[in-house]
């Protein structure tokens, strides 16, 4: 199998002016032939001659800045390459830790290397297949070149494309049969044989016996249907080793980390019954280790251990409260239940952090830890299990040299009593250190209290600052509602006062109230009905009709006002006092009523608003009578029309 691992040394694909630059690693049958440096355009070339099994990346953002590219060079690769990117899928992972899983170490500050182990653990099988395409391709025969307008020799010329589109249609119809695909075919008919033929094959493009080419007349293009969103494929359906922890009870936790202590899943529930958590585990990977955080396994999570044939682990004594406290410290959890089973999880993985060192040891590069710990766990002999993976035969250990007779040594009883000394002093000095390290020990101890009440009062200072920032925010939220209440409580009033001052003017026999129309607009009538208020029967007053309109002179009549007094020095416009007729809207001059104004409101004596009141009146009844003549007259001459016509007819 043929890998190639890539990494940019430099450059970005988001960069139009610095394209990237990247490692190239080649890797056959687990063997690096070297490593180069290359071009994004030369990569591309390279991978089309050479055609590798794999091409691995740790990020496909480093090929592509957006999905859409990345759908282009996935299309560009030749169809027997895969693109594999070794960190992950949706949940990625760096590099050093999925190498780390086949006991690989490398300079992540070099690109090279970076290259290098990529390369290494996709031969290795890591990684996640990257699918773009469905298992649809798309084949389309076409003209390369236009017909163009042509001249004597033009028919000739159509047909000598159109006949080699047909002829290129009919050799790739023949290969799918030969290959035994279905497909469906679509030509467009064309003088002299086909200007374009589609073909859908059901087979991926590593199937179809069809390539993308380009000819003098006819150009050929195979393509992968796209999916709507990018697909993650893993490349090993072995599900991963779990160590994991279990707290039963009326609230059940489950907790589990990978052999590398990382954690995995970390819940509870009240409603799960046995099944649900042996589902739930079988979802996260396979149990390998079961632990308890109690010295006795309480006998459901035995039951879960069987199901599983997993190891079971106990701690010697009970765990206390503050050394769960200690375990669990790095990660976070809702409720005792869950730090109760993760404290059980680590406190397993913890133990095994030694035999794990020294088996990390002894195993080369390019063995899948988890599989030989697992192994190695479940009682199998190390060199019996790099054997049976590594596929050769484990390292004999040297030959123990043969034991020698020891010379006799005469008995010295001044030599013996030396010796017996030495013994005591080494005694007391051992006693001593053991002493000291209980101090150590103790002093340690009371480090970590005071770290865990430094910790406490800081997560109760952020609580509290995060508390006092959203009561801020709160306040800030109220006061900015109370000076908007502020503001339209101020308007109401400013509103009620001039009501108030009309209601008094009304009050009056003398007077006649008036409400001020800033401009005879929608938008002053508007503004006229937010700030007093129009209602049927007021007269209002415009000191000049200037912008007037049909539709607010409508508006005006609907309202049932009882006049419009209009202001100005000249006389108002006749088709605004003939639209006013016409919409039965009293319309008078400024001159033949005196109004006084006061801001928003006015009052006229109200004599001279009923003599001008009068005045309207008798020349709307004039109005009215010409309309009516009118009227009359338009139809005694649709009479004599009618009439001539039927003279004519009957003439």
């Amino acid at each position: 199998m043929r890998v190639f691992g890539i990494d940019i040394i430099k450059g970005s694909v988001r960069s139009r002016t610095r394209r990237p630059v990247y490692a190239l690693c080649r890797v056959e049958d687990g063997e690096i032939l070297g490593v180069e440096e290359v071009t994004g355009f030369r990569l591309q070339r390279i991978l089309a001659a050479e055609e590798p099994d794999i091409l691995a990346v740790d990020s496909i953002q480093e090929i592509a800045a957006d999905q859409r590219e990345l759908y282009t060079f996935l299309q560009s690769l030749p169809p027997a390459t895969k693109l594999v990117q070794v960190t992950g899928g949706e949940r990625t992972e760096s590099l050093p830790k999925v190498a780390a899983r086949y006991n690989i170490s490398f300079n992540k500050f070099d690109p090279y290397a970076e290259a290098r182990t990529t390369a290494q653990v996709a031969a290795l099988g890591a990684g996640v297949e990257v699918i773009a395409f469905e298992n649809t391709t798309d084949i389309v025969a076409s003209r390369h070149r236009s017909p163009g307008r042509g001249g004597w020799s033009q028919n000739r010329y159509a047909r000598k494309i159109h006949g080699g589109v047909m002829q290129k249609a009919r050799e790739i119809e023949a290969r799918l049969k030969g290959a035994g695909l279905d497909y469906e075919k679509k030509e467009t008919k064309a003088f002299g044989g086909y200007s374009r033929a589609a073909f859908k094959v059901m087979a991926p493009r590593e199937m179809v016996p069809v390539h993308s080419s380009r000819g003098a007349d006819v150009q050929v293009r195979v393509s992968g249907r796209e999916l709507d969103r990018i697909r993650f494929e893993p490349r090993s359906s072995r599900p991963r080793y779990l160590i994991v922890g279990l707290d039963p009870g009326t609230t059940t936790g489950i907790a589990a980390v990978d052999l590398d202590g990382n954690l995995v899943l970390l819940t509870s529930s009240r409603q799960m019954t046995m099944s649900d958590i042996i589902e739930e585990l079988y979802r996260a990977g396979k149990p390998l280790i079961i632990a308890s955080d109690v010295q006795q396994m309480p006998y459901s999570v035995e039951k879960i251990r069987r199901a599983f044939n997993a190891i079971p682990y106990t701690p010697k004594q009970s765990l206390s409260v503050e050394a769960k406290y200690d375990l669990t410290a790095p990660f976070s959890y809702t409720n005792d239940h869950e730090r109760d089973s993760l404290s059980a999880a680590l406190d397993a993985y913890r133990s095994l952090q030694n035999k794990f060192r020294n088996i990390v040891k002894r195993v080369k590069p390019g063995v899948d830890l988890d599989e030989v710990r697992a192994r190695v766990l479940r009682g199998q002999p190390l060199d019996t299990v790099l054997t049976d993976l590594q596929g050769a035969p484990a390292a004999e250990k040297p030959a123990a040299p043969p034991i020698e007779p020891a010379p006799e040594r005469p008995v010295e009883d001044e030599r013996v009593m030396a010796l017996d000394g030495i013994v005591k002093r080494l005694r007391t000095y051992v006693q001593e250190l053991q002493e000291d390290l209980r101090e150590r020990d103790r002093e340690a101890e009371r480090l970590r209290q005071s770290v865990r009440r430094a910790r406490s009062a800081t997560e109760q200072k952020v609580r509290r600052d995060a508390e006092l920032a959203t009561k801020d925010a709160m306040i800030e939220s109220l006061r900015e509602q109370l000076r908007d209440e502020r503001r339209r409580s101020r308007r109401l009033k400013k509103r009620l006062e001039r009501m108030q001052t009309v209601a008094k003017i009304e009050l009056s026999e003398d007077y006649t109230p008036l409400k001020v129309l800033d401009s005879l607009t929608r938008e002053g009538v508007r503004a006229l009905q937010e700030g007093v208020g129009i209602a049927a029967g007021d007269i209002l007053y415009v000191p000049r009709p200037h912008g007037w309109g049909r539709g607010v002179v409508k508006d005006l009549a609907g309202t049932g006002v009882r006049a419009l007094v209009v202001g100005g020095e000249e006389p108002p416009d006749p088709h605004l006092v003939q639209l006013a007729r016409e919409a039965n809207l009293p319309l008078l001059p400024a001159e033949t009523v005196s109004p006084e104004i006061r801001g928003r409101t006015g009052a006229a004596k109200t004599g001279a608003v009923e003599e001008a009141m009068g005045r309207w009146e008798e020349g709307q009844k004039e109005f009215l009578r010409e309309q009516e003549a009118e009227r009359v007259e338009y139809l005694f001459k649709e009479y004599r029309s009618e009439r001539e016509k039927e003279v004519r007819r009957g003439g």
